[in-house]
């Protein structure tokens, strides 16, 4: 099985699309705990990105300068912090795709553990600290034990869902220990992290994506 750029462009478009969707309810999960607009500014990042990677010529680009692409259309489009965290983790994935023209099931999955290990190292968020890291960090962890254990690319993704939803469930009840909720202290117990909310929506689109290619 292969994932070329082709197939990327409508990874890219979906995230779009899901994004969109819930652009109104991860800001009603912001107001509570951060400034309301995290869902603003994710539906313009992923806007921007799935119309800038659009424009490219599938069959003239590889999925590294893709990435690259999507890197500098998210920063371009978002201010907040999510901004220079998903920009870093698609040019990580730039670099785990390693110049090849098309991505194999652990390519991909490589892909996928590079953007979290970006947004870790640029967020310097660990897991507990109420962030997107809670739903990224586990998601990717499942993803790459399914695949240790045989799974396919779609059962692996599928694993990476359940362990993010649960990491997002889980930040209810944490105290937050970045970004403008950490003030709030004890008063942001029993509220979900928006950033681990848009990480989930994120993650099932992949998962989508990957019951398309699967292998």
């Amino acid at each position: 099985m292969t994932i070329t750029t082709r197939d990327l462009q409508h990874l890219f478009a979906r995230i779009a699309e899901d994004m969109a969707k819930n652009r109104d309810r991860l800001c009603e999960l912001d107001g509570v705990i951060g400034d309301g607009d995290h869902g603003l500014a994710m539906d313009a990042g992923c806007q921007a990105v799935a119309k800038a990677v659009g424009e490219l010529d599938s069959t003239q680009t590889a999925p590294t300068p893709m990435f690259n692409t999507a890197a500098k259309a998210f920063l371009n489009a978002v201010g907040a912090s999510s901004g220079p965290l998903y920009a870093t983790a698609f040019l990580r994935a730039g670099n785990a795709a390693k110049e090849k023209q098309a991505l194999s099931a652990d390519d991909f999955l490589s892909v996928v553990a590079a953007m979290v290990q970006g947004i870790h190292e640029r967020g310097k968020a660990e897991l507990g600290e109420k962030t997107m890291m809670d739903a990224w960090g586990p998601a990717a962890n499942a993803a790459l034990d399914s695949r240790r254990r045989g799974a396919s690319l779609s059962q692996c993704l599928a694993a990476a869902v359940q362990a993010a939803r649960d990491g997002c469930e889980a930040t209810s009840g944490m105290i937050a220990g970045k970004g403008r909720a950490a003030r709030l202290g004890d008063r942001a117990v029993g509220h979900v992290d928006p950033g681990a909310a848009s990480a989930v929506i994120m993650i099932e689109a992949m998962a989508w994506f990957a019951s398309t290619r699967d292998g």
